[in-house]
């Protein structure tokens, strides 16, 4: 497997609340070229602890890249994404926005509050494979990430 242009694995946070999707997704980023560490948060409160390494994710991975789901319990998606990115150190790691909305609002939503790509969950399992592997093939293998900072 390769590594990331710095050497280690690429850890992505992937925000989901559903279980067969989270699963899945966590399977197909398993199985990629590019190595990878998937850490998974199930709603808007545990993503941004995770994010700003309070309490049980104290330890937590700064991740080069989070996927986020915009319909989360607790605090939604829309929520998170306005706190990562108002946030100086947090606003740098590119934000995915994974899914199941088309909404032309959801998504002109997502793009004023700067995700770095919106993506519709298809409902097709073999679709939904291609889309993960997408993300991979661009986000892993093609474009540049940031590099984390010393101690982060």
């Amino acid at each position: 497997m390769e590594k990331t242009a710095n050497g280690q694995p690429a850890n992505i946070l992937l925000v989901e609340d559903n279980s067969g999707d989270a699963r899945l997704t966590m399977e197909v980023l398993d199985d990629c070229k590019v190595s990878t560490k998937v850490s998974l948060a199930k709603d808007g409160v545990e993503a941004m602890n995770f994010l700003r390494r309070e309490g049980k994710f104290r330890a937590a991975p700064r991740p080069d890249l989070i996927l986020l789901d915009l319909n989360l319990p607790r605090r939604d998606g829309r929520e998170v994404l306005t706190d990562i990115k108002e946030d100086a150190d947090l606003g740098r790691i590119p934000v995915i926005v994974l899914s199941t909305s088309a909404s032309e609002q959801d998504i002109h939503w997502a793009y004023e509050h700067h995700c770095n790509s919106y993506i519709t969950k298809p409902g097709d399992l073999d679709e939904f494979i291609t889309v993960i592997r997408s993300i991979e093939d661009l986000w892993l293998s093609t474009v540049t990430l940031p590099t984390r900072q010393p101690g982060r």
